[in-house]
């Protein structure tokens, strides 16, 4: 419905009965014997989050040299500015070394631009501007891994710069007293995928040195796990421990800031976990960055007053519920632009788009059009701001470097990057970039794919014992995202619109057990699902708490018609028919329907005023029932495609696969002959060497 392709991983049975005998539950093992991770060692490393995951600060390249610079600094009594980025690793990297610095006494200032203004990254006005403030060291953090003439400039001014970054290195490093990134291919630090809060704590435990630098870890844990999170940063090796042990620290956070916003985001109530961060707390204080007020999240961080704390939160969730329906209008527009169109990418530009959500807007067409997504504001100066955004793994960086002469600047990730342009570049940027997905991809299409961790084969498995049990994969997120399963062939016993008729409350049975569903954002119309259908369904294993009572439910991601094997041999001859292939005499037999077959469909689409919306294999399984007749997905297309050719209905695929049929009106009531149809003339030759046949007339 919402995936065209089900990825089910196969776990070995062998592996995993080998994690259950070591006490782990089974459906834990199950979910890490799918994502391949059969050796017990690597297992328990992960179930664990030990604290020896936590490398030693100084294995990255320049960290001494940083740490002396910031060391002097601190005893010279220098002004230092941290200079960040307005995203929230950018914020939480300003906010924590803003922070520790200011404890040790440091004279200490912070600088993030404006994203509408300024745009990402150092500017040679903001530092000509903090030289003139009489800063001597300028520290960034999650940006300035490009700053080469920044860098430069800088040094003119006699200010010295510190780089520390998490983002992609071009071949040329910057100048900078100290370059922190565990990306420069010349630094061995072992662990890559730090977030650019990761690098800003490893610079704080380094400057408290080997005594304090577990005790800071502690201390600082909780912004990191903020900011990681956000960055959707792979939670694996020692991004696994800062977020776990971060977490922790929120749930009973003493920095009053961000408790504030728990508080006006309705989370204290919930269980803190990566979700929560990912889905309540981070979008309020990206809020502030993309509504160009970066400045008002990274006060929320700082503050000690709970009275200032109590009026920031407020604020933030204001700015978010702007950027909501900003990036909705932007959405809508987007979807308009692009309906029907079936691209390599999709390179939309556009001189009134709010440039702080753009980079949202374009996550979720990434999503929705299955394809990688670039979007470009438009300036009166004649340039294009970009954020783009990945689909199917495809890697930005590198396809931006390929575009370099095209571009004015660029940087970021695989997945997410931004970039600058001039519009006249526009059309060729746009022509090289399909060219360079479709080479990616062989030329084939891509799909939209859900990966499934396991098919759960008995139902008695979804028990409150073993859904508990998930949580020791926590924390989720990139990399070891929530564990997904699916169930084959259940019947629906109930459906109900719930939430206002937003959500979809089901309840289905199979192997003698009932089990409650919710699908959210999903009415029963739109299911298309009567009582008494087979589905599959795709879900998160949940416990649902109910007046005392914890029942599992499941949270469904995905559904889908419970195929026959002869429904699905029936989809791929179809399949093959419509690509043009040559049919043999016998497929094109079973193709060709019969009269009675024309008179269920066109009875059934009748007797619902003449509107359709189903997926074919559901829509032949109705009409056959309706009309007392053997059921055929192949032969219900064919009688479709028939009457479509004749003017005598309309076809249109909506998302998700379902057909969308209407019947037209007829201005006269002249008798059809549906057998004289050329696809059914050319059936008919295939099957049997000549055209033959009744007609079937309408």
């Amino acid at each position: 419905m919402k995936y065209q392709q089900w990825n089910i991983a196969q776990g070995s049975q062998q592996d995993r009965r080998a994690m259950e005998r070591l006490g782990v539950p089974t459906l834990v093992a199950a979910t890490l014997c799918a994502r391949g991770m059969t050796d017990l060692d690597e297992a328990k490393s992960l179930l664990s989050s030990a604290a020896d995951q936590i490398q030693d600060p100084f294995l990255m390249k320049d960290m001494d040299l940083a740490a002396a610079r910031i060391g002097r600094a601190l005893r010279n009594g220098e002004k230092i500015a941290v200079y960040g980025d307005y995203d929230v690793d950018g914020i939480t990297s300003t906010c924590l070394l803003t922070h520790y610095l200011r404890g040790q006494g440091g004279q200490v200032c912070y600088y993030i631009p404006n994203r509408l203004s300024e745009g990402y990254g150092v500017n040679c006005q903001a530092v000509a501007q903090l030289a003139q403030e009489g800063v001597k060291l300028i520290i960034t953090v999650d940006c300035g891994i490009t700053a080469v003439e920044e860098v430069a400039y800088a040094a003119s001014l006699g200010v010295d710069m510190i780089i520390t970054d998490h983002h992609e290195c071009k071949e040329e490093i910057p100048a900078a007293v100290a370059v922190v990134d565990p990306h420069r291919k010349d630094c061995p630090y072992p662990f890559k995928d730090l977030a650019g809060v990761g690098v800003a704590l490893k610079l704080v435990m380094a400057l408290g040195g080997e005594k304090r630098a577990r005790a800071l870890f502690q201390e600082y844990a909780d912004l990191a796990a903020v900011g990681t999170v956000a960055d959707v940063m792979k939670l694996l090796g020692e991004n696994r421990t800062i977020v776990r042990v971060g977490l922790n620290h929120l749930k009973k956070t003493r920095r009053r800031g961000l408790y504030a916003l728990m508080v006006e985001a309705g989370t204290l109530s919930r269980a803190i976990n990566s979700t929560t961060v990912g889905y309540c707390l981070s979008p309020r204080i990206n809020a502030a960055g993309r509504m160009g007020q970066a400045a008002t999240a990274a006060e929320l961080i700082l503050t000690e007053d709970p009275i200032q704390a109590e009026v920031l939160a407020h604020q933030l969730c204001e700015l978010n519920r702007q950027r909501q329906a900003v990036e909705l209008e932007i959405f809508n527009q987007c979807l308009a632009l692009v309906a029907g169109q079936q691209q390599d990418c999709l390179v939309l530009a556009d001189k009134a788009w709010h440039q702080g959500v753009v980079g949202i807007v374009a996550s979720r067409l990434a999503e929705q059009c299955a394809c990688p997504v670039f979007m470009i504001c438009l300036q009166a100066d004649g340039k294009g701001k970009g954020s783009c955004r990945s689909y199917g793994g495809f890697n930005l960086f590198c396809a931006l470097e390929r575009c370099a002469d095209l571009l004015e600047g660029y940087g970021g990730h695989a997945l997410a990057a931004g970039f600058s342009i001039k519009e006249e570049n526009i059309p060729a940027f746009r022509a090289r970039m399909q060219q360079l997905v479709r080479s990616d991809t062989g030329g084939e299409e891509m799909v939209s794919t859900l990966q499934i961790d396991g098919e759960i084969e008995n139902t008695a498995l979804l028990t409150v014992e073993q859904v508990e049990a998930l949580s020791m994969l926590e924390p989720y997120g990139a990399g070891n995202p929530k564990p997904v399963f699916s169930l084959s062939g259940v019947t629906v016993t109930c459906l109900s619109d719930v939430g206002g008729g937003r959500h979809l409350k089901m309840r289905a049975s199979r192997d003698g057990r009932t089990v409650d569903m919710i699908f959210f954002s999903v009415t029963r119309a739109k299911s298309g699902l009567v009582v008494g259908d087979k589905a599959d369904v795709a879900f998160y294993p949940q416990i649902n708490e109910y007046r005392g009572s914890r029942t599992v439910q499941l949270h469904l991601v995905d559904l889908r018609p419970a195929y026959t094997q002869q429904e699905r041999d029936e989809q791929e001859l179809y399949r093959k028919y419509a690509r043009g292939e040559n049919l043999t005499p016998c497929e094109a037999r079973l193709m060709i329907p019969q009269r009675e077959e024309f008179a269920a469909v066109w009875r059934y689409l009748a007797n619902r005023e003449g509107e359709v919306v189903d997926l074919p294999v559901r829509l032949a399984r109705r009409v056959a029932q309706e009309g007392d007749l053997w059921e055929s997905p192949l032969r219900t297309m064919i009688c479709l495609e028939v009457l479509e050719s004749f003017g005598l209905v309309t076809l249109q695929e909506e998302e998700g696969g379902a057909l969308h049929i209407r019947l037209c009106q007829r201005k006269n009531r002249e008798k059809v002959a549906l057998n004289q149809a050329p696809i059914i003339r050319r059936l008919q030759a295939i099957a049997w060497g000549e055209e033959q046949g009744d007609s079937v007339n309408f």
